[in-house]
C-alpha cells in the first residue's frame, strides 16, 4: 500500500492520502489528544507526542505536528500508523456507545441563527457546501458554519485550515469576497 504524502499551505500540516476512503461523509476534527478517544488512528496518531492536532476528510488525514517538532520525524512515524490501520482494516471509530467518550462542546457558537434569515442562511450554507468545502479540502482542512448575525457569518476552521497562516487571507480575500458576491446580506466573513 502507498501513502500519499502532500505539503499544504500550513507548514505546521501536512495531508496523507492513503487512496481509500477515509469517511464515508463530512469530516472529523481531533484538536487535542482528549478528543481523539473515539477514534483508535487519532489516538495512535497522537500518542507519538509529536501532534497538536488530526483530522479526518473524504480521503485524507491530516497531521499537525507540535511547534518545534520537525516533518522529518513526525513523518514515517505518521505513515506507520497510517499503514499499520489501513492495511489491517482497523476500524476508523471504536465501536459501542458514546459513554465515556469525550466530545467537545460546541461552545464556538454563542448565538442562534435568526429564524427571520432562513432565506439568507440557507444560500451560505450551500456556498459553504458547494464551493467552499471542496476548496479547502484539497489543501487538507474544513470549513464549518457556526453561524449568522447581523450580516456577519461565523465559520470554523479545521484541519489544516486551523492555525494557517494563510488562512486569514483565504477567509479574506477568497471566501468573503464569494460569499459577499452571492448573497449580498453579507457584510463580513469572521473565523471563531
Amino acid at each position: 500500500m502507498l501513502i500519499q504524502t502532500e505539503q499544504t499551505p500550513n507548514p505546521a500540516t501536512r495531508k496523507f492520502l492513503p487512496g481509500k476512503t477515509v469517511m464515508e461523509t463530512g469530516g472529523r476534527d481531533f484538536p487535542t489528544p482528549e478528543s481523539a478517544e473515539a477514534s483508535p488512528l487519532a489516538e495512535a496518531i497522537f500518542a507519538t507526542g509529536m501532534v497538536d492536532g488530526v483530522y479526518f476528510g473524504r480521503d485524507f488525514v491530516s497531521v499537525s505536528a507540535a511547534p518545534t517538532v520537525e516533518w522529518t520525524m513526525l513523518e514515517p512515524e505518521v505513515l506507520q500508523i497510517l499503514l499499520d490501520h489501513f492495511v489491517t482494516e482497523a476500524p476508523l471509530f471504536k465501536p459501542g456507545s458514546a459513554a465515556g467518550i469525550h466530545v467537545a462542546p460546541d461552545e464556538e457558537r454563542s448565538f442562534e441563527d435568526d429564524p427571520a434569515d432562513a432565506d439568507i442562511i440557507e444560500q451560505i450554507k450551500e456556498l459553504i457546501e458547494t464551493r467552499v468545502r471542496p476548496a479547502v479540502a484539497q489543501d487538507g482542512g474544513d470549513i464549518v458554519y457556526r453561524g449568522y448575525k447581523d450580516g456577519i457569518v461565523y465559520l470554523a476552521m479545521q484541519g489544516a485550515c486551523s492555525g494557517c497562516p494563510s488562512s486569514t487571507i483565504t477567509l479574506k480575500n477568497g471566501i468573503e469576497g464569494l460569499v459577499k458576491h452571492y448573497v449580498p446580506e453579507v457584510v463580513s466573513v469572521e473565523a471563531v
